[in-house]
């Protein structure tokens, strides 16, 4: 049976929050990393019916890496596969607009999509 509602990703976004805010990074970059890692949250959720995503945000000097691992082994589709009108499937389409760089890579116990942005100069 799955639950009808998404698990809550707000430590998850109030901790991505915390380390960037304090680390001096842009609000609108924040803003952009906390849209990103909601889709990628969502989308661990809806299409690998995982209920409690694992998050991993890596902070480093000028680079942010966040992390979402799920137990499905299925990689996401091309980010560019929905059509026009289609009424889901532009998640990853935003996630790469937001980015700086976006991808997913198998792991034994299922998959971790991640996404990169670099720190404004």
């Amino acid at each position: 049976m799955r639950a009808f509602n998404p698990p809550d990703w707000s430590a998850a976004r109030k901790e991505l929050r915390r380390a960037l805010t304090s680390s001096g990074w842009h609000p609108d970059t924040i803003h952009d990393a906390e849209l990103a890692l909601h889709e990628l949250y969502f989308n661990a959720w809806r299409h690998a019916d995982c209920q409690a995503p694992l998050v991993i945000v890596t902070l480093l000097p000028r680079t942010l890496r966040v992390c979402v691992c799920d137990d499905s082994p299925t990689l996401p589709e091309s980010p560019f596969s929905s059509g026009p009108f289609e009424v889901s499937g532009r998640g990853l389409h935003l996630v790469r607009a937001l980015t700086h760089r976006f991808g997913a890579d198998p792991t034994k116990n299922g998959k971790v999509v991640w996404y990169e942005l670099d720190a404004a100069a």
